[in-house]
């Protein structure tokens, strides 16, 4: 015969109060640290409660001051590393504070964002910080913001959108990056980048959802076409983070008529597929193609070759996200304002000559060996 579990009551305010001899009232007060008692009462309270065992119930408290003392973060894809730096920035702003948070995942999903900004005002959090999944499906963040609810964009901005908000210069750093290939001798660079996409040929501004997907691209055409590169944009792809597309979509790329001789990785994941599909093709870095990524993540500079990188201060993103948020829900902000944080282009051994320009450099040599 089976023996019958009973679960154990939880300890309430009410056994507290009773326990340490006083209404149940002074000890809520006590427990939630508001109001008045004496110090003896306080001790008296808080000694029966350790003896209990008792644990506040936080949403019971937050409705009764108003405050839960937690935020609630929201991000693209909490697999990839950059946005994981990002959050640890973010917690230790917050634990600071004497702030817990709760942690969602959009997966870059308006819908899926959408339903956990519901899910989080739920939990009464006192604000929240958003890497938001699209400039165009904003209106439930605008409903955060005219609620008065403190709200901090992360890593990328919503233009009609009055909050404050952390990012990077992307286009400076797609730009800069984009001129060490050409001046490497590149003319043919591809930029891949693993925002959503049906068609993974960039043929407009239309297919793009974020704002740094955008600036990048405009960092890259920009810093193409003031080197005289006609058409840039035919070796811009996107979608590279879908299951099985990013290795399809780079071959396809790489084993093309006038392939590009250097890739722009728009984040380490890209970058590390476009690492796999470049030796499952037989072709090695930067002997037949140059690379570039964005976030200077653990295993580029471990690589053979390390790999020349654009280094974002992703924990200081979060960080600064953080306080900011911290601030305005204690109201010592400031106005809204878009604070950016500088990036870092680190050369390593990624970067090389264009395959022509070796070969013809091979043809000069002996050539003059012959002459001689």
């Amino acid at each position: 015969m089976m023996k019958r579990t009973t679960s154990k009551r939880l300890v309430t305010i009410s056994d507290v109060a009773q326990s340490a001899g006083v209404s149940k009232a002074t000890a809520a007060r006590v427990l939630g640290s508001y109001g008045t008692a004496s110090p003896v009462v306080k001790e008296k309270v808080r000694e029966a409660a350790r003896k209990l065992g008792y644990q506040a119930n936080e949403l019971a408290r937050s409705m009764t001051t108003g405050k839960s003392k937690t935020i609630g973060v929201i991000v693209g894809d909490i697999e990839n590393p950059y946005f994981g730096q990002a959050v640890r920035g973010i917690s230790d702003a917050a634990h600071a504070a004497g702030f817990d948070v709760i942690l969602s995942n959009s997966g870059e999903d308006a819908a899926k964002e959408k339903a956990a900004v519901r899910v989080l005002l739920g939990k009464r959090v006192d604000g929240l910080i958003v890497t938001p999944a699209s400039v165009y499906e904003t209106q439930h963040l605008h409903e955060v913001q005219r609620s008065g609810r403190p709200l901090v964009l992360l890593d990328r901005t919503i233009p009609d959108l009055a909050v404050d908000a952390v990012v990077t210069d992307d286009r400076q750093a797609a730009e800069a990056a984009t001129r060490a290939l050409i001046e490497a001798g590149h003319r043919r660079i591809a930029y891949i980048s693993a925002t959503e996409s049906d068609d993974p040929i960039y043929r407009g501004p239309h297919q793009i959802n974020l704002s740094t997907v955008m600036e990048r691209i405009e960092g890259v055409v920009a810093a193409s076409r003031s080197a005289g590169i006609e058409h840039p944009e035919r070796y811009i792809r996107l979608g590279a983070n879908r299951r099985g597309e990013g290795d399809k979509i780079i071959s396809e790329l790489l084993q093309g008529a006038d392939r590009p001789t250097a890739i722009l990785a728009s984040d380490n994941v890209v970058a590390l597929e476009v690492f796999k599909t470049l030796r499952r093709l037989g072709m090695s870095i930067p002997q037949d193609l140059s690379l570039i990524a964005f976030h200077d993540a653990d295993w580029t500079s471990v690589t053979s070759p390390p790999i020349t990188v654009i280094a974002q201060p992703v924990y200081d993103l979060g960080f600064e996200s953080g306080q900011i948020l911290v601030r305005r829900i204690t109201g010592t902000g400031d106005a809204p304002r878009c604070r950016v944080l500088a990036t870092t282009l680190i050369r390593r051994q990624s970067i090389g000559a264009p395959p022509e320009l070796k070969e013809s450099g091979a043809v000069l040599q002996k050539s003059a060996a012959k002459i001689g």
